[in-house]
């Protein structure tokens, strides 16, 4: 999947309104991606790590096709 143009250096992409995480590397639906970009209810994590997002309360949405690996 492409990254979003504003998160083109980011991995892990945040719903505010589910409250679950997106990894930009490994998600395939884009359907879902470009409806949270519409919406604007997206944020980022810093460091952008999966641990981050946890720590933040999110958490990984279905859909992956695996658990992701923290890293950037």
């Amino acid at each position: 999947m492409e990254r979003p143009t504003r998160f083109e250096h980011h991995r892990f992409l945040g719903d505010k309104r589910t409250q679950r995480v997106y990894d930009l590397d490994t998600y395939a639906d884009t359907g879902v991606i470009d409806e949270l970009m519409a919406a604007e209810t997206y944020l980022c994590f810093g460091p952008d790590t999966l641990a981050e997002a946890r720590n933040r309360g999110y958490r990984l949405a279905p859909g992956h096709p695996e658990p992701a690996a923290d890293g950037p």
